[in-house]
């Protein structure tokens, strides 16, 4: 219930039942220069209380005559550890009028509901919030201690740390290679950033080339020139990375391969990796530079889908402290990318050959160069009126690459593809944003060759389709877009 009343000119106060907690909380109010009454039935209880200069008054706080007594204050705290006093003295205010702020003692979740059906405006459970209190030392204390660890392999480094992010690296996994990158050279640590595969997607070409950020191809080094070693976001990788040992291990999922690194921080409890590195950024006490703040926000955005995709209460707080920090003209330039040729054919070949049965559309892009493609392209059909769910699959070199989407809170997207291709192929992602690869000779049976272009891709066009439709659900039959 709104009272109406403006905190900021809330300036008396009425506290019935003062045992530690009112106690606590009145002298915090008067502290503040607050006009504070409180109401107790205990005698003995108010001497005290007028001992120390407050103006306290005896009262049993469940009568009716209470209400009389708190007509004038703007806002009334009950706060007796009687849960059935406090009920009645509720219900005699507000039967009196309808213009207090009133905040209540509860006991239990039944209890607060209760009270606020008798028209409480702010319910409180003192032991939710001890146990709150305690959780967030909990995690400050933690967080202190996995600094003081992360320091400490880092400081043993006595040449050079490596760095690597996970193969064709995403913003996630680049803008906490950027971070960590950070924190170590605040300690006067030099380290490179190293990758696997290639970056493809547009978006994160660009992000790489307007913040100038240096990566490393892993095949151009020697990593026994580094004697640190760190993997960022890099559990969902099914084959190991490095074979020398691991140092560091940082990531939001448990990871399929024991590396048995001398730290390891996994939190699955957060959304982006980005989000980790944020709270050890925050730790560290580092000056923040906009391109290193930009880069994790970017990371953020980018696994959350901007806030809409599994995002949690900690990766809004590191956004929020990130925010003021970063450089938000380039994070629209990264964001908003040209497209290249190829990517605009790509896309073109999928709505030519797309299949739409209900809200799930199903597309062959044919031959590809750049498998980065297949992302943006369904991506970009996902914005189709209608359409929830999208997967765009074609061939490069002696796989095919499947790429989708989807928008329906029903579906796991993720689980869709590996129902339907992980017994032959490596599926990653999530429940919104997945991917295969799957080599084309185990599922075809046919080397690919100039030869047999057309036989392959009609094999792989009706086999994919209908693997994927039935993985989603959906019957091999009825309506059909322009696909062929």
């Amino acid at each position: 219930m709104s009272s109406g009343i403006s905190m900021a000119s809330m300036s008396t106060y009425a506290i019935l039942g003062c045992g530690s907690v009112g106690h606590a909380v009145a002298e915090a109010l008067v502290g503040e220069g607050k006009d504070v009454l409180i109401l107790d039935k205990d005698e003995g209880r108010v001497e005290a209380l007028r001992d120390q200069d407050l103006d306290a008054r005896t009262a049993d706080i469940a009568e009716p005559e209470v209400a009389e007594a708190v007509a004038d204050r703007d806002v009334i705290l009950v706060l007796a550890s009687d849960v059935e006093a406090n009920k009645a003295a509720v219900g005699n205010i507000r039967e009196h009028g309808d213009d207090h702020f009133i905040v209540v003692r509860a006991s239990d979740p039944v209890t607060a509901d209760e009270l606020t059906e008798l028209g409480v405006d702010v319910v409180i459970n003192p032991s939710a919030v001890i146990a709150d209190s305690a959780l967030r030392a909990l995690e400050t204390g933690e967080l202190e201690y996995k600094a003081e660890q992360l320091a400490g392999v880092i400081d043993d480094t006595e040449r050079r740390m490596a760095i690597l992010a996970h193969r064709s690296p995403d913003p996630d996994s680049i803008a906490s290679a950027v971070a960590l990158q950070a924190i170590a050279e605040s300690r006067g640590i030099e380290a490179d950033i190293l990758y696997d595969g290639e970056i493809g997607h547009q978006e994160n070409r660009a992000f790489v080339n307007l913040f100038g950020i240096e990566l490393s191809p892993l095949s151009e080094v020697d990593l026994d020139n580094y004697d640190t070693v760190a993997l960022v976001d890099h559990a969902k990788t099914s084959e190991p990375s490095v074979t020398e040992g691991v140092d560091i291990f940082i990531d939001r999922f448990e990871p399929e391969i024991d590396y048995d690194a001398r730290f390891t921080d996994v939190r699955p409890n957060v959304s982006s990796t980005s989000t980790i590195l944020t709270k050890y950024i925050q730790e560290f006490d580092l000056n923040l530079s906009a391109d290193v703040a930009t880069a994790l926000l970017y990371g953020i955005r980018a696994e959350t889908l901007d806030f809409k995709r599994d995002t949690t209460p900690a990766d809004l707080t590191a956004a929020a402290y990130l925010y003021p920090f970063a450089d938000h003209d380039t994070l629209e330039q990264v964001e908003s990318p040209s497209m290249s040729p190829e990517t605009l054919d790509v896309l073109a070949e999928a709505i030519r050959n797309r299949d739409v049965k209900g809200s799930h559309l199903v597309s062959n892009a044919g031959f590809i160069r750049n498998r980065e493609a297949l992302s943006e392209a369904a991506q970009h059909l996902l914005n189709l009126e209608g359409i929830t769910t999208t997967a765009v699959f074609a061939i490069a070199d002696d796989t095919i690459y499947l790429a989708a989407r989807s928008k329906d809170i029903r579906m796991n997207i993720g689980s869709v593809l590996d129902d339907g291709f992980g017994d032959i192929g490596e599926v990653v992602g999530h429940s919104t944003d997945a991917s295969v690869e799957i080599p084309l000779g185990i599922f075809t049976g046919i080397e690919a060759n100039e030869d047999n272009r057309e036989t392959l891709l009609s094999l792989v066009r009706e086999a994919v389709k209908g693997k994927l439709f039935s993985a989603m659900g959906v019957e091999s039959g009825g309506e059909s877009g322009n696909g062929s």
